[in-house]
């Protein structure tokens, strides 16, 4: 600051004595010491020409440069500039002004936010952007702003380092919304590329692991989705609901809920279930027969061709659909899946089309049908998980109370399914539950809340005045209306949480309208058969490494 001091006092002196007469008189002795208004306005300065400068007294807020963005961006047309143009600017300024969004923190309300239109508004009565996001601010783990006091600081450059650019940015988009404050903490990262990265990179390294033994190139003739199983026809037409939903999120400049649904599929379907039920499908040998299609050393058979072409489906899909959220992961994935097959002309994921759903491939019935097997499987999980019982253990019964005809329709097509995931010998539909299984009801505080303010103690009442009759009426209905204080209020089933309570020699549970009740008697026949379970894993278990060694060479 001294420097510049002495470089403005010396120019001060030589202004006076180029241009004579009592030019910066009061500054010639001991300089100018104080550089505020009015004391400034006073000082002129000479160029290089010998003219005269001088401090512009009345200057507009320097965010006005910021708000000059959209036209100082392209540059004067000068041509135009000439011929009187109102929008004297270069293109692509007429396609691109007012812009669709823009991005920047939420301190920039009253900065660049305004400023764009308000100089927009002056100069074209017209906005200046159409879609504006406000970030929120990155806190550290406890909500706690990041200083360097604090010590609560994390360098961004050694996060990137250490956990990757890809599983970092997953992390921040899909941990809470981008105008939400995010409390940032590593082990979220550290959970994002165990739980999504790693699950994904395991299913494509299975996926690439049988292919190259069987050769698969995506060369034979395309199935079509009535020529392939039940489970590829749900695993496709649930990948064309996640494209249709993700497209929905992303023009509603919702990425957190578009990342969390490629998420759950990844984890919840194509993972979790679609290749853990469809092993045996890449791991049976390549049979040879005529008429077969042909890959690597041999032919095989149809069923194999539809799983390798499913699975191969959904892994390109899903690259293309996080591309924009975790670029270097897609890409590379992307790029190792097409330089076999040349699907695609584009050399990289970003130059790839981005995905559309197809409709007529997606089937809700199908859906919901496996949702429920989904759904069904893991209550009845976790209730063998609550009562200790390991799933090599035979039960006799499951119980299931269908709330209409349509949902013991869907129940009884994956009946043999639901009994294979969880080792039970029986499911039986209930049509009536009353005096059987007895549920309790409350309300969902987080759901209603906001809806009912301070009728939530009334309705909340109201609920724990509920009979049996009326809770299977709102689980049949989907909706309940109830009188408080004079006045309707409609609730939802999705708005209360419904439990059910174990009965002897049962254990109960629930999600959502689906309920299962667990016959937890364990008879000496099935005790015995559980015995023998285990000692023939135990048998088979060096054998079964043979093998494998055997298939992945």
């Amino acid at each position: 600051m001294h420097r510049f001091y002495e470089e403005l006092n010396t120019e001060i002196k030589k202004a006076s004595e180029v241009l004579g007469g009592e030019v910066n008189k009061h500054y010639l002795h001991d300089g100018i010491l104080d550089l505020h208004k009015p004391y400034v306005d006073e000082v002129i300065l000479v160029s290089d020409s010998g003219k005269p400068m001088r401090r512009e007294p009345d200057l507009i807020d320097v965010w006005f440069d910021s708000g000059a963005m959209p036209y100082a961006q392209w540059g004067l047309d000068y041509e135009k500039l000439k011929a009187g143009d109102p929008k004297p600017f270069n293109q692509p300024f007429d396609h691109n002004f007012p812009a669709d969004f823009i991005c920047e923190g939420v301190d920039q309300t009253r900065g660049w936010f305004y400023t764009l239109h308000a100089i927009g508004s002056l100069l074209y009565e017209n906005v200046a952007f159409k879609t504006v996001v406000s970030n929120g601010l990155v806190l550290d783990k406890n909500g706690n702003k990041m200083s360097k006091r604090l010590g609560n600081v994390v360098d961004p450059f050694d996060t990137i380092e250490k956990f990757g650019a890809d599983a970092t940015r997953w992390y921040l988009i899909t941990n809470a919304s981008p105008w939400d404050n995010l409390k940032f903490d590593i082990d979220g990262i550290k959970e994002v590329q165990r739980k999504f990265f790693g699950t994904l990179y395991n299913t494509y390294q299975f996926f690439a692991l049988y292919a190259n033994v069987d050769g698969f190139t995506f060369k034979e003739p395309y199935l079509q989705m009535n020529e392939r199983p039940e489970i590829d026809r749900w695993i496709i037409s649930s990948l064309n609901t996640l494209v249709k939903n993700v497209h929905v999120a992303m023009d509603d400049y919702e990425p957190t809920q578009a990342g969390r649904l490629i998420e759950d599929f990844v984890d919840e379907h194509l993972s979790n279930w679609y290749v853990r039920l469809c092993r045996r499908r890449f791991w049976k040998p390549a049979r040879r027969s005529s008429g077969s299609a042909q890959a690597g050393g041999g032919e095989y058979e149809a069923d194999k061709v539809s799983a390798y072409q499913t699975l191969y489906e959904c892994l390109e899909t899903v690259c293309r659909l996080m591309a924009p959220i975790a670029p270097f992961f897609s890409d590379a994935v992307f790029r190792n899946l097409n330089s076999i097959t040349q699907r695609h002309s584009a050399e990289s994921v970003h130059h790839a089309f981005f995905p559309k759903a197809d409709e007529a491939l997606i089937d809700p019935s199908l859906e919901e049908r496996m949702q429920l097997a989904q759904d069904a499987s893991s209550l009845i999980l976790s209730l063998r998980k609550k009562v200790n019982i390991k799933v090599r253990q035979p039960l006799q019964k499951v119980l299931i109370p269908v709330l209409n005809p349509s949902m013991k329709d869907q129940l009884e097509k994956i009946e043999e399914l639901i009994k294979s995931e969880v080792n039970v010998k029986e499911i039986a539909y209930l049509t009536e539950t009353e005096g059987f299984i007895k549920k309790k009801i409350k309300p969902n505080f987080v759901a209603l809340g906001k809806k009912l303010g301070p009728k939530m103690k009334a309705v909340s009442g109201a609920l724990a005045q509920f009979s049996q009759e009326d809770i299977s009426r709102l689980e049949k209905e989907g909706n309940y209306e109830l009188l408080i204080d004079g006045e309707t209020v409609s609730l939802n089933v999705n708005e209360v949480d419904i439990n059910s309570e174990d009965i002897p020699g049962w254990t109960v549970a629930s999600k959502g309208a689906l309920t299962v009740a667990l016959d937890i008697t364990i008879t000496p026949n099935y005790n015995r058969k559980a015995t023998l379970v285990s000692l023939s894993t135990v048998f088979r278990r060096s054998g079964r490494i043979v093998v494998l060694n055997l298939q992945i060479r």
